[in-house]
């Protein structure tokens, strides 16, 4: 089973455009063009009866309390924690590849509805949900893509995971408002194969892996 993607290498730094924020001179970020990188799968089992994708970064900081904090770093040594990127269930198989830009374009301040799908697919949460629910101008749910947004102060890059599932059923055992470990419990038991891709982003030109 195979997953690659014309929009960045696999271990290559993620293009600007795909991220929520990039970096900037003053103010330290920016809003990016958050479009959704292209994806392309094959060589999937014969028995593949829908597919699952999520994107997940692994090394968010454990504890909010020096990110983003003027005059301080986060400890590339912190203990990091899963944060959810994009959450979509009830992929065709046959479907063979995701376009640039098809599932998101912008930042949507407030999030993008769950109804903003292709392809009969499902989307969950993503993990910007939670993080934006104390900004009274962003809080709402954030449903698809929504690429990296990386403490600007972070010493560590961060690492975005698409992992590609290949089910043995036809539709994910998850209804209404889902997010990552939601479906990653009700896809235990019915993987048949999967593909990975990770990129890497940072908004510190101090960082390093």
């Amino acid at each position: 089973m195979k997953l690659v993607s014309q929009s960045f290498a696999d271990g290559a730094r993620i293009p600007d455009d795909f991220a929520f924020c990039n970096p900037a001179e003053t103010g330290h970020v920016r809003l990016g063009g958050n479009r959704n990188p292209h994806l392309s799968w094959s060589v999937l089992p014969d028995s593949t009866r829908s597919l699952v994708l999520i994107c997940h970064d692994p090394d968010v900081p454990s504890r909010p309390d020096d990110v983003n904090q003027e005059g301080r770093t986060v400890p590339a040594d912190l203990a990091r924690v899963d944060f959810f990127h994009w959450v979509l269930v009830d992929l065709p198989p046959e479907l063979g590849v995701i376009a640039e830009g098809a599932f998101s374009r912008e930042v949507t301040p407030r999030g993008k509805s769950a109804s903003q799908s292709e392809f009969g697919a499902r989307q969950g949460i993503n993990d910007y949900t939670a993080w934006f629910a104390g900004d009274e101008a962003m809080r709402g749910d954030y449903y698809g893509y929504d690429g990296p947004c990386p403490p600007w102060n972070d010493e560590r890059v961060h690492h975005y995971v698409f992992t590609l599932y290949a089910l043995d059923v036809d539709r994910c055992a998850v209804d209404g408002r889902f997010g990552g470990l939601e479906v990653r419990n009700a896809i235990a038991g019915h993987i048949l194969a999967e593909a990975k891709l990770t990129g890497t982003y940072s908004l510190n030109p101090a960082a390093s892996a």
